[in-house]
This record gives C-alpha cells, sequence and structure tokens, in this order.
C-alpha cells in the first residue's frame, strides 16, 4: 500500500485501525470495555483467573480446555516454572523486579514455552524475586491453589486472607485485556514476524515496563501519600495546578468518560481491610480533581482511569508498590496470550507506512511513501 506525501498520518496512531480482532472492544465515548460480548463488570463479579483463560483462549489456544483443566494445568505449570528459579535468582541479582521477570520469562525457549506456562511463571518468578531483594529464599507454589492466592502464598509466609485473595482474582481479570494498548500491540507486532510466544510476550513485558504505560498506579500512592489526611487535599490540588504537574489516575487515551474498571476496583477497596483503607481519602482526592478539572478543561472531558483505584486495590491487598507493574503483567499476560494467537493465525506481517520529513536529494520530489 502506497501513501501520497500528504496522506494521512497519525502520532501515536490515534484512531488508526491496526488489526482485526475478537477479544476485546474499548468504546471510549461510553465508558464501555468489552470482552468477548461480555461487559468486564459482569466478568469481574464471577471470573477468576482461570475462567478468563477459558474465555480468551478459546479458539485460539489448542486444544481448547475449560477453566476447570486450565486451572489444573497453570498449577503444574507453577512448579515447573518454580523449578527454574535456581538458574534465575543469582543471575537477576542486582536488577529491578520487572528486570528479573524480563530475564526468568527470555529462559524459555519459543521451541518449548506455552501460554500457560507464561502464565504460570509471572507470579511465581515475580514473589521469589521480591523475596530475594528482601533477603529470603524463595517459597514453593501450591499446584491446588488459584493464582491470586498462590501469589499471595509465595509472596509471604504470613496465611492469605480469603478476601484479600479474590481482591487479586478481580483485578487480574478487570485488567486481562484492554484493545490494542502499546505492550498488546508490541506483542502482536512480533507475533506477526513469526517470532514465537515467549519472544512476543517478553516484548509486550518491555513495552509495559515503561512508565506511560504500566508503571502509573506506584505514583497514585505517592501522591496520597503527599497529600496525607482530608485537610490535605485542597492546598496540595493548588500546589499541583499551579506546577502543571501531572495528576496521576486521571485521564486517558481512549476513554473519553470514566474508565469502568476504576469502578470495578474502587468496589474492591471497599471491602478490603475491613474498611481500614484510604478509601475516604481517594473518593476525596478524587472528587476534588475532577471538579478542579471540569471547571478548567470544560471542553476537555477528563476523568478517573484504571489507575487510581489500582494503586488503593493493591496496596489493600498487601502488595509493596514495587510490584504494581508486575502485577498488571501477571493479569496482562492473558490478553497478550491470546492476540499472540490471534495474530499468529492471520499470517499477516504487520508493517506500517511512515511519512518522510527529512531533506531530499538535490532536485528530487518525494512522491510517494511505500508501505
Amino acid at each position: 500500500m502506497n501513501m501520497t506525501s500528504e496522506g494521512l498520518a497519525s502520532e501515536g496512531l490515534d484512531g488508526v485501525v491496526a488489526a482485526v480482532t475478537n477479544l476485546s472492544q474499548v468504546d471510549g465515548q461510553a465508558g464501555r470495555l468489552i470482552v468477548r460480548g461480555r461487559d468486564i463488570e459482569e466478568l469481574a463479579g464471577t471470573f477468576d483467573f482461570a475462567d478468563m483463560a477459558a474465555l480468551l483462549w478459546a479458539g485460539l489456544a489448542p486444544p481448547f480446555a475449560d477453566a476447570a483443566a486450565i486451572r489444573r494445568d497453570l498449577g503444574s505449570a507453577r512448579l515447573r516454572a518454580a523449578g527454574m528459579l535456581p538458574q534465575l535468582l543469582p543471575a537477576a541479582r542486582g536488577l529491578s523486579p520487572i528486570e528479573g521477570l524480563r530475564a526468568g520469562l527470555s529462559l524459555f525457549s519459543d521451541r518449548n514455552g506455552d501460554h500457560v506456562l507464561l502464565c504460570a511463571a509471572v507470579p511465581v518468578f515475580t514473589a521469589a524475586l521480591w523475596r530475594q531483594g528482601q533477603g529470603k529464599p524463595p517459597i514453593a507454589p501450591n499446584a491446588d491453589n488459584g493464582q491470586g492466592e498462590d501469589f499471595l502464598a509465595m509472596l509471604t509466609e504470613d496465611p492469605v486472607d480469603e478476601g484479600a485473595a479474590r481482591a487479586l482474582e478481580t483485578y487480574l481479570v478487570t485488567v486481562a485485556d484492554h484493545g490494542l494498548n502499546a505492550s498488546t500491540f508490541t506483542a502482536r507486532v512480533v507475533a506477526s514476524t513469526q517470532a514465537g510466544m515467549v519472544s512476543a510476550v517478553v516484548a509486550a513485558l518491555c513495552a509495559l515496563k515503561g512508565p506511560l504505560h504500566g508503571g502509573a498506579p506506584g505514583p497514585v500512592l505517592d501522591m496520597l501519600d503527599e497529600i496525607g489526611d482530608l485537610d490535605g487535599v485542597r492546598p496540595w490540588l493548588d500546589r499541583q495546578f499551579a506546577a502543571g504537574e501531572r495528576l496521576m489516575g486521571f485521564g486517558h487515551r481512549v476513554y473519553r468518560t470514566r474508565d469502568p474498571r476504576a469502578d470495578v476496583l474502587k468496589g474492591v477497596v471497599e471491602g478490603l481491610r475491613g474498611g481500614g483503607n484510604r478509601i475516604a481519602l481517594a473518593e476525596a482526592v478524587e472528587a476534588a480533581i475532577l471538579a478542579e478539572l471540569a471547571e478548567r478543561y470544560p471542553d476537555r472531558r477528563l476523568d478517573t482511569n484504571v489507575e487510581f483505584y489500582t494503586a488503593l486495590a493493591l496496596e489493600a491487598v498487601g502488595l509493596p508498590r514495587e510490584l504494581f507493574t508486575l502485577a498488571f503483567a501477571m493479569g496482562r499476560v492473558l490478553g497478550w496470550t491470546a492476540h499472540i494467537f490471534e495474530q499468529e493465525q492471520s499470517g499477516r506481517l504487520i508493517r506500517p507506512a511512515s511519512r518522510y520529513t527529512g531533506p531530499l536529494p538535490e532536485g528530487r520530489i518525494l512522491a510517494t511513501v511505500a508501505g
């Protein structure tokens, strides 16, 4: 395909359709996320990680498996992943947790690194890497646990709170897939070259590592720490707008209304720690910021995004904020693997066009831009 030098171009590919998928639809105008024909609010209310895997992998991952079979396969795969820890942990000393996870996933070969193993390895490697950084030995996975419960059990010696385990499962379901976001697009580009499942997932993780995609939930807690209490909301907000600083947890590239995942996760927070969390402060901060944004930008709708209540949910579950992006990866790896299967079935190399704006040789006119 050729495009004239004056042809359509979009920095950041906003509004450009780069893939056809039956996995998820992000309706930015209506504030709606649909995953395989079902609203995310419905799925988050009843599904766990294995249920979501069965939904996303259906018709894509051979052979077909229901949620019960996937639950068993994930348990067995976590044990397999734990067998890689003696190789991973010495090599990962001095790396950040996400850099260690990147190294761990790279240990798998594209010949034998299947989608179930990759999904199972993320919580196993994350927990072990975090514990190593704390000077503690890894805790072996339990194949009988669910994905969220086992991750929390591998992270700490403390008994796992049932409510926290269920809340983490809800979070993993909520963030599993979200259209053609940066990391999922990266996974599809790499998959389109026939590089293999492991290479595509590692590439997606590298995209998620960037603070503009996967690194925002932690700073939301930094913001709440700085505000301190209800009396600190207004003074902090005045300082923030005066300095022109970014407001973490607000605004989205696609949504022009409230991110539907925000309300799902707000409900999760409200039920954790017996109400002993920062929900009252968060609600006051949210209300003040939204009112100020509406007054300052009446023609531009800026609303709460998933990161705001993600931060509170993961904090209430008991995760250190250094692991928030890795928890995101723990859920989003489901979407990556499903998109990789879908892209591989298309058999089409992703190769977009570009528009050259540099200098030309003397006497030459640029007529077309080759795809």
